[in-house]
């Protein structure tokens, strides 16, 4: 059985920074890439960050480029997302997801899955 546990999310005001983190288990986090999403209301899903575990490259979304930096602690499998410089744009609910393809912001051949989010709010 997969879980994915983010945690972090708040409400900042516009120029602060938060960090999210997220605790898998039941699902080797060492797996292809890990990464992090956000939805705003009325607008789709985004992939912003993913990292990966062979290499530790990262990739960003342009929306997040410079502000935002992914990581992760394959020995305790976690992935965390460090939000500097937040913007009102940047509210949403924020999901981390394991097994993404590493070549995008899509789910790899095996599947992969998605915790239950964790609300960031930028005034």
């Amino acid at each position: 059985h997969v879980q994915l546990v983010e945690s972090g999310g708040d409400s900042v005001e516009a120029g602060g920074s938060l960090r999210l983190s997220c605790v898998a288990s039941g699902y080797d986090i060492n797996s292809n890439c890990v990464g992090w999403f956000r939805q705003a209301p009325g607008k789709q899903r985004e992939g912003i960050a993913r990292i990966s575990r062979v290499s530790r490259r990262t990739y960003y979304a342009d929306s997040v480029n410079g502000g935002f930096t992914i990581s992760q602690d394959n020995t305790k499998k976690m992935v965390f997302l460090q939000m500097n410089s937040l913007k009102s744009e940047d509210t949403a609910m924020y999901y981390c997801a394991v097994g993404l393809d590493c070549g995008g912001f899509y789910c790899s051949t095996y599947g992969c899955f998605w915790g239950q989010g964790t609300q960031v709010t930028v005034s």
